[in-house]
């Protein structure tokens, strides 16, 4: 047995006795020594193997994996910039608390100082945003390397899993040639683990639980949900009489104390004066709103963070006032609500009656709304959902709509990529988290979010298909741009000029010159004219366009498989009609 091949076995099987159920691979030359080792124990059914062709698709696909299944999901790349197409996921994972394994290979050092092939400086590649970087020293013919090897994979997995959530490893694993195996299955030691395949190295409860919030005080507090603690959240709220919102509306949030319209609610001037909190609990990191963030800005509100994984750096924390009390993982036990005075009745029933007219009022302004469009559609999707359904959401409109459009739906489990809130590799980690998730599994996605990642659709023979319905709501471009700055009428008033002002190539739509089109359309709303249905069928992927709402029902019926359902829509009409939703909200609240 040559010396890679020795080192790739033991790395392989090491990862198994810590817990690796499943491991992604995006092959390569390089780290042909890991794919042989991954494919042995796939074959032996001691781990599944998903193997992709992209390895930002790869990455995301690990990193939706390890979501939903709560543990170190390992994917493995070859040498160059193969590892540095894994930095978005690796962003994502150490900004979402995600655990994650990123095994490298790379050429010897020698061959590094050489102008060898597809090398680059792979030595901390990921900077910051790993919780542990490891180089492997170069195997070698020599007694001793077992123990080192299995010991570093168990470094690497405690530091991944540890805490509450978890976050990204990097091992850099040099390879000498040969990197196949030969015909000598003998290596001139013992390569064996531990007895009873357990570790190589245990690693002991430190001691104390997780850290307990102690300077929650009674009265009029507000529990807000960003990113995870969904149920302990509403287990507090419940208890303590304190509203419930969450960045995901009524999805995912059960109990009398959710607060469905809350984005709405906090978006309102006037209404936040009269029912402002005394104490904000933020559980994990609100990244979408930017309600949220005047909130959380307002030095009269005292905030504690509910972290989970809190490391004690401060790098994440949501202070925009720089007003935080306390940092803690978990809530802790509170005080004895029956005690007098620790809950007030009338603070959550306020919320609770706001909640009901904004309901309301947002739901028939809805209806008239003409259809498609993307509140409307976030709605419908939300109720057709199956009992107990995944629902993968994309990182522009498709949160916002959900949280500001959906009927509250406690028994629906939210995921989205919010660590670092980009769109890369969502359809992949969509793929991933319906696999981890084992049921009836649901997207909600952009246009661009599922043109950005069109290759998590390159699914080979030997892949697993999960049951996932991804849902594309296509307006032909970056409809978030819409109802941000750059969409303002503002902003959008010098293209929307008389026609004879304009240029003489706006003026004439045969001419197809590079400067054509207002500038908005242009460099913001990003018009791409993809035929999704031919995108889908170049893949093998089922594809169906619904025009209307009873389609939509009916095409989103459970069924096994991959599938693409797509809705098209006109963005023109978008900030209008988040206009008119907020006017219905603000007159049934404020008159």
């Amino acid at each position: 047995m040559n010396p890679s091949t020795a080192q790739a076995e033991v790395i392989v099987d090491e990862l198994v006795r810590n817990g690796v159920r499943h491991a992604v691979l995006a092959p390569g030359s390089r780290n042909a020594p890991l794919a042989y080792a991954l494919h042995r124990a796939a074959h032996a059914a001691r781990l599944r193997l998903h193997v992709r062709i992209d390895e930002r698709s790869a990455g995301f696909l690990a990193l939706g994996l390890a979501a939903r299944t709560h543990r170190p999901v390992p994917v493995f790349c070859t040498s160059g910039t193969a590892a540095s197409n894994l930095h978005p996921a690796v962003s994502e994972s150490y900004h979402a608390g995600v655990p994650l394994l990123v095994i490298t290979a790379d050429r010897p050092p020698e061959l590094r100082a050489a102008g060898a092939n597809q090398t680059i400086d792979q030595h901390r590649l990921y900077g910051s945003e790993v919780r542990l970087f490891d180089e492997l020293g170069v195997a070698e013919a020599r007694a001793g390397q077992n123990a080192y090897w299995r010991s570093q994979v168990c470094r690497a997995w405690s530091a991944a899993s540890c805490g509450m959530r978890g976050g990204p490893v990097h091992l850099n694993v040099p390879f000498r040639e040969p990197l196949v195996p030969d015909d000598d299955a003998e290596w001139f030691e013992s390569l064996e683990g531990r007895p009873g395949g357990e570790r190589w190295t245990e690693v002991a409860d430190r001691g104390a639980g997780p850290s307990s919030l102690s300077r929650l005080r009674p009265g009029r507090g507000l529990v807000l949900v960003g990113d995870w603690g969904a149920e302990a959240a509403s287990a507090w709220g419940e208890r303590y009489g304190w509203p419930v919102l969450s960045e995901v509306g009524g999805v995912g949030v059960s109990g009398a104390a959710a607060i469905s319209t809350g984005m709405w609610l906090l978006n309102l001037p006037e209404f936040v004066r009269e029912h402002r909190p005394e104490q904000v609990l933020c559980v994990g990191r609100p990244t979408v709103f930017r309600q949220v963030q005047r909130l959380l800005a307002d030095t009269d509100v005292e905030v504690l963070l509910a972290h989970g994984g809190v490391d004690g750096s401060g790098a994440d924390w949501p202070a925009p006032a720089h007003n935080v009390r306390e940092v803690a993982e978990a809530f802790g036990s509170g005080p004895d609500p029956s005690g007098p005075g620790v809950v007030d009745p009338q603070w959550l029933t306020a919320w609770q009656q706001a909640d009901q007219k904004a309901s309301a009022a947002l739901h028939a302004a809805l209806d008239l709304e003409r259809w498609p469009n993307g509140p409307a559609v976030a709605r419908e999707v939300v109720d057709a959902l199956p009992e107990n359904a995944l629902l993968v959401l994309g990182s522009s409109n498709p949160s916002r709509d959900v949280a500001l459009a959906a009927r509250q739906r406690p028994d629906v489990l939210v995921h989205r990529n919010r660590g670092a809130a980009g769109i890369d590799g969502t359809v992949s980690t969509a793929l991933g988290a319906a696999t981890g998730h084992g049921g009836p599994a649901y997207a909600l996605l952009g246009d661009l979010t599922f043109l950005h990642d069109s290759n998590g659709l390159v699914l080979g023979p030997y892949e697993q298909r999960p049951d996932l319905t991804i849902v594309v709501f296509n307006d032909d471009g970056g409809g978030i741009f819409s109802l941000l700055e750059q969409g303002s009428p503002e902003q959008r008033g010098s293209d929307q000029r008389n026609p004879d002002q304009r240029n003489p190539d706006q003026r004439n739509p045969d001419q197809r010159g590079p400067e054509r089109g207002d500038s908005f359309d242009r460099v913001f709303g990003t018009p791409h004219g993809t035929d999704l249905g031919r995108l889908c069928a170049a893949h093998g992927v089922e594809h169906v366009q619904v025009p209307g709402h009873a389609e939509l029902r009916e095409a989103l019926r459970p069924q096994p498989g991959l599938r693409v359902v797509e809705v098209r829509a006109d963005r023109e009409e978008l900030r209008a009609v988040h206009q008119r939703l907020h006017a219905a909200v603000r007159s049934a609240l404020l008159g």
